[in-house]
């Protein structure tokens, strides 16, 4: 990579997992395992190519909908992840990160997960942030809740309320928007991520499933996104001759 227009923050819904596995006459929870082999080489990466902000849909609230032994064994495979991982991002520089309503794991799991977060906190490399029982619609409505808490003790006041307010309160403040959001397996929907921060992202939507995402998959998605065109509301003129006075 030349360096010119890298995604500064790249987010990834992981789909396909259980259909994986299916096709192999397998269980779920072995598409699951493998999966965390493409989430190692999407980290190493990212890192290497110069992204700084890489975001994983690795557990939604609508999954605690699941069969209660394909969660169970998720979260023991999360634990196992973990412990196994940290010491390798911590050589690598990555910082590990978290969005989610946590207070919903198992104890084991959040301490697990705090541990490596806090022995990575130091890291200046890639920051990694796993999406674990994330929910836009939560996260919104959890922003707006304190909003108004802060509006009712006068602390606010209702005219000021604008985009920059509502960003301070979401869980991702202090993260740029992602550039790009890919989804793998081919479906093509936001699945209730990064909802608000998503507004003007590019999005990619490979065919293949999670566990044989590799590096080259990322690569054509960085590919399609350096093709495309990022407006913003402006027309492609106007885009042009902001390029040829830089």
């Amino acid at each position: 990579m030349d360096g010119i227009k890298v995604p500064e923050h790249i987010a990834i819904i992981m789909d396909g997992n259980g259909r994986w596995a299916k096709k192999l006459g397998l269980n779920r929870i072995f598409g699951h395992r493998n999966g965390v082999r493409a989430v190692r080489e999407t980290v190493e990466t990212c890192g290497k190519i110069g992204v700084k902000y890489l975001t994983l849909y690795a557990f939604s609230m609508e999954n605690w909908n699941r069969p209660s032994d394909e969660i169970e064994a998720l979260m023991s495979l999360l634990i196992e992840s973990v412990i196994k991982e940290t010491s390798e991002l911590d050589k690598n520089n990555v910082q590990l990160r978290t969005i989610g309503n946590l207070s919903s794991f198992p104890e084991n799991v959040t301490v697990k997960l705090n541990q490596a977060i806090e022995f990575t906190s130091k890291n200046t490399g890639l920051v990694l942030t796993l999406a674990l029982s994330y929910g836009s619609r939560w996260e919104i409505t959890e922003a707006v809740k304190k909003i108004a808490a802060k509006a009712l003790a006068q602390e606010i006041e209702p005219e000021n309320i604008n985009e920059n307010v509502i960003e301070q309160y979401l869980t991702t403040y202090g993260m740029p928007d992602p550039e790009l959001i890919i989804r793998t397996s081919g479906e093509q929907r936001l699945s209730n991520f990064l909802l608000w921060q998503g507004a003007y992202s590019e999005f990619y939507f490979p065919e293949v499933l999670w566990p044989d995402f590799k590096k080259k998959d990322l690569m054509n998605a960085i590919d399609e996104y350096r093709r495309r065109e990022r407006r913003f509301g402006k027309t492609g003129e106007q885009i042009k001759q902001e390029k040829d006075l830089i």
